[in-house]
Formats: structure tokens, sequence, C-alpha cells
């Protein structure tokens, strides 16, 4: 978590390989995942351990492709030669949509519903890691406790590990067990959410904390904090 502009997506980019990185290491599985992926195969066998999710639904799906094709198409480039139509199904299920949906455009889908196929069509290849950069920031409040309630639910299922980008602190206190802070490009403090959030030690997460309006909340000391640190 982190401020917009703290490295949080560019962090994103590197775990998913559109970035790289100019020093550290990824690791997935307890294998190396740092360097770029050369070849098709091998682009391939890296997307299937690791997804990502966007912040905008609308924007990531083809807004000429229904569903169901949208599913078809990532299931054909992973697993070539198979008859997709159970799976297509589960993936539905899983996610919270009926068949009915399998026929719609995204445009005839309410945000929520658009994210859902996202993450659907995300799961469809089983990857070891969901990368969710802001996955859920463009929905309404009762939209977003759907979706996180629905990653909750296929995580305990799965077991499937999330890499979750926000600066809502109500979303890392749902969602997250432990929690890395960034701020200009660099970790600040990391550690299991509830302690981190309980009792911060670095300024900056303090700072972060202390924005967050409530009862006597004073937003002049805070910009005077924010401009002293």
């Amino acid at each position: 978590m982190g401020e917009s502009g703290s490295g949080k997506t560019t962090t994103a980019r590197i775990v998913v390989g559109l970035e790289h990185a100019d020093e550290g290491e990824v690791l997935v599985r307890g294998r190396s995942r740092t360097g770029r992926s050369r070849g098709r195969a091998a682009r391939l066998a890296r997307a299937r351990e690791i997804q990502m999710v966007f912040q905008d639904p609308y924007l990531s799906l083809d807004p000429r492709t229904s569903v169901e094709a949208a599913l078809r198409e990532t299931l054909s480039l992973h697993f070539p030669g198979r008859d997709h139509a159970q799976r297509i199904r589960q993936l539905l299920d899983q996610v919270g949509l009926g068949p009915r949906a399998a026929d719609a455009l995204p445009r005839r889908l309410s945000g929520g519903q658009r994210q859902r196929v996202a993450i659907a069509r995300a799961l469809a290849v089983e990857p070891a890691v969901l990368v969710l950069d802001e996955a859920v920031a463009a929905l309404d409040v009762s939209v977003q406790a759907q979706i996180l309630n629905l990653l909750a639910d296929i995580r305990e299922q799965t077991g499937i590990g999330y890499l979750f980008i926000t600066h809502d602190l109500g979303v890392v206190r749902c969602v997250t067990d432990e929690i890395v802070v960034m701020r200009h490009g660099a970790v600040v403090e990391q550690g299991a959410t509830a302690e981190v959030l309980a009792a911060p030690r670095h300024p900056y997460t303090r700072l972060l904390l202390e924005s967050v309006p409530r009862p006597g909340w004073d937003p002049e000391a805070i910009a005077a904090a924010r401009r002293a640190l």
C-alpha cells in the first residue's frame, strides 16, 4: 500500500513480467521469475503462474467479445485442443455469475459483474498468484464488499496467493495477511497486517493512518506533517 506514485503498480508490473527490475528477485513457488521470459512457451508458462486483474474491468475486456468467448479465448491459448464448455461453466459459477451471463457483452454488465468476469478469466489458468491492482477501487462500496467476499472465498477454496495493491486502508484490513508500505519506490515498512496497523514504526505509515478522516481529524495538521516528512 501507499500513495499514488509510491511504486505499487510498477512493482506489480515487475512481478507479472511487464517491467524489468533494476535489482532484487521475484520468486514464485521458490523459483526465480526475475528475468524476462524468452519465447512464446516461456511467456505462456509464466502467465499460467501469475495473472493480473486491473482496476477498470471495462478497459481490460474486449467490448466486442462475449463473456463466454473471452474465457474460451484464454483457455484455448493455454490449453489448445480441449473442449472448454464445462470449464467455462465452472468459472462462471466460481465467480457468482450464472450461465445467462455467458452470452453477454461487457456493456450489458454492471461494473461488479465485469470485474467478476475479469477475475474468472484470470483464474482460468489456475495461477499460483493473482495480482490485483486497485481491483475494487472503481466499484461502489457495496459492490466492493461483494467482490472482496468473493476473493476471500476463492482463496479459501483454491489456496491461491494474492498480491493486492491498494491505497484503501479498509481493503488492507479486510483482505491482507501481510502488508508492505511503499514510498517513493522503496519499502519503508512491512510485516503482519494487524501488527503494522496497530503499531506502525515508520512515520510515513503513521501518517497514512492519521490521514483517514475520523472524529477530531485535523487536515491542516496532517498537511503540515506531510510537508515535514
